[in-house]
């Protein structure tokens, strides 16, 4: 066995600042003012003791690492349930519970994972090869997980030695490791598994620098620091606890007057104000991940259906789903809904990405006299109906509003229907839209932004997309190891998804993280999740 060249692909830096987009970059307009810090590197040394508040933005889903679905979910797993792998300040790929780098056989389908030693669950029970088979195995095979897309090339996981697991692959995997990096990667005791089964969400143990106490739902979720913790040492707080404050303006408020320490995911139109206040701060990360809106051309009996005909006129018309895309203002919807704070583009991987490739297309600009000409070409009555589904948030509601504005003007009519985020993501799953609002929290490999996202029956591919010239392209490059080739290959499958437009990209999401200057040791990475393993009070 070897270390292989995927994982020197996949281990790649990614440089943490973003840039105005290189491949098809449309703006100037910068990501975030430049007194916002790109992420926290704040050395100051930390007070062991206390209690930090968090104000997430949502209330999570279970918190069982095989089922969630939720970004807020991913941020309470970072301080209670850790990964065999893990990304570092730069967006490198790093071992957590794996002892070293994955090493894999010549034809890239065995991978060996050697584990940490000496490593316990928060119950006490020793982390061990048997233990993360049993976690890998329900992520991949129970019937209720979310997690058997992100292993599915895996067909076997056996036991080598007690610190050592082996993966049997059906086919050369080189996003494994990302993969193992996130959810897919969360090894669980198996003492927790064997007493709580499907109920592991509602009691979850895994390792972690803190422990599961409490939830209230709706409320707060209560973590306390772990003594089983392999490095408990650099561990300071006793306690955090996540505050659930959905509205953007409560949770800033709250922030402000020290009932929370920490906020997660500011609105845009909150961060000055947060900026302002001298006792506060604001760090940025994200980066990785997308918004725009998902058009209906092949979703007739759900995303993961077989793909159909859509009888509408943008599910019909490539044409007319390009003058719609002609009508948009990027630059101005960025200004206009998110105070110029985030970073305009029209493709799923992130432009700083080393696997952005360099001759794709520039995004286009609004091109209004284009998109009334191609309405007109079209032959449909005008003004063209189209049903927007958006979440009933007031930032999405807005978004919409710009959207309708800017495409009547084209000659098209824009219904805004609104709902619970949750029942958007309903509807999008059952093909019930025109156009329907969404974006992706990213992942550091593009495999995480694309397949199961744009390529035929993906679980995520509402728009319902489906075309060799993007499956292939997105499937050869899973198996690739040079770098350089798996950019041409995802070059080529998002130059074809833009053709298609069944999602029309927006922007590259920053989040904006506020946070008392009193607090010290946070980091804040691409990935956008807060980590407090480090955090603390300064001294």
């Amino acid at each position: 066995m070897r270390p292989t060249p995927k994982v020197v692909a996949a281990l790649v830096t990614l440089p943490l600042a973003l840039t105005a987009c290189g491949g098809g970059g449309t703006s100037s307009t910068p990501a975030a003012p430049s007194s916002i810090a790109t992420a926290s590197a704040d050395h100051r040394p930390v007070k062991a003791g206390g209690t930090l508040n968090i104000a997430l933005n949502a209330d999570p889903d279970a918190l069982d690492p095989s089922v969630s679905t939720t970004l807020v979910g991913r941020e309470v797993f970072t301080s209670m349930c850790e990964k065999l792998y893990d990304i570092d300040a730069s967006s490198a790929l790093v071992p957590q519970l794996a002892a070293a780098p994955p090493e894999l056989s010549d034809d890239g389908k065995e991978v060996t994972i050697k584990l940490r030693e000496g490593v316990k669950f928060n119950d006490g029970t020793p982390l061990d090869a048997e233990a993360v088979k049993k976690s890998l195995d329900r992520h991949r095979t129970w019937e209720k997980s979310a997690r058997q897309a992100d292993l599915a090339a895996v067909s076997k996981v056996t036991v080598a030695d007690p610190s050592t697991v082996k993966l049997e692959l059906t086919q050369a995997f080189t996003p494994l490791t990302a993969q193992l990096a996130d959810r897919a990667g969360m090894i669980m005791s198996p003492k927790a598994l064997d007493s709580e089964g499907d109920n592991f969400g509602a009691n979850p143990v895994c390792v972690g620098p803190f422990k599961f106490a409490s939830r209230t739902s709706g409320s707060e979720i209560v973590l306390e620091k772990s003594p089983d913790y392999y490095d408990a040492a650099k561990v300071k707080l006793d306690k955090v606890v996540y505050k659930i404050i959905v509205d953007p303006n409560v949770r800033a408020a709250n922030l402000k007057s020290g009932d929370v320490q920490v906020a997660d995911q500011l609105a845009t139109n909150t961060v000055k104000g947060v900026q302002d206040d001298p006792n506060l701060t604001v760090v940025s990360g994200g980066g990785l991940g997308y918004y725009g809106f998902q058009i209906n051309i092949g979703n007739v009996k759900g995303s993961t259906a077989k793909p159909g005909p859509v009888d509408t006129p943008l599910g019909k018309s490539p044409q007319l789903r390009e003058a719609f895309e002609l009508a948009l203002d990027r630059d101005a919807i960025n200004k206009t809904v998110y105070n110029g704070l985030h970073e305009v583009d029209c493709y799923p991987v992130p432009g700083d990405s080393p696997y952005r490739a360099k001759d794709l297309p520039a995004c286009p600009k609004r091109d209004l006299a284009k998109a009334k000409q191609l309405v007109q070409a079209s032959g449909v009555p005008t003004p063209i109906t189209v049903t927007m589904a958006t979440p009933n948030d007031a930032v999405n509601q807005r978004l919409a509003q710009v959207i309708q504005s800017m495409t009547k003007e084209a000659g098209f009519d824009v219904k805004v229907q609104t709902a619970e985020f949750v029942s958007v993501l309903e509807q999008g799953k059952a093909g019930k839209f025109d156009v329907l609002l969404s974006g992706w929290s990213g992942r550091v490999d593009p495999d995480g932004n694309l397949t199961n996202l744009i390529t035929t029956q993906g679980s995520n591919n509402y728009a319902g997309m489906s075309d060799p010239g993007i499956d292939d392209p997105i499937k050869q490059a899973a198996a690739e190891t040079d770098q350089a080739k798996r950019a041409e290959l995802y070059g080529a499958a998002m130059k074809k998804a833009a053709e298609l437009r069944g999602v029309v990209y927006l922007y590259h999401n920053l989040y904006y993280l506020g946070m008392n200057k009193n607090v010290a040791g946070v980091q804040y990475f691409k990935d956008g999740l807060p980590r407090f393993v480090t955090a603390g009070f300064a001294a």
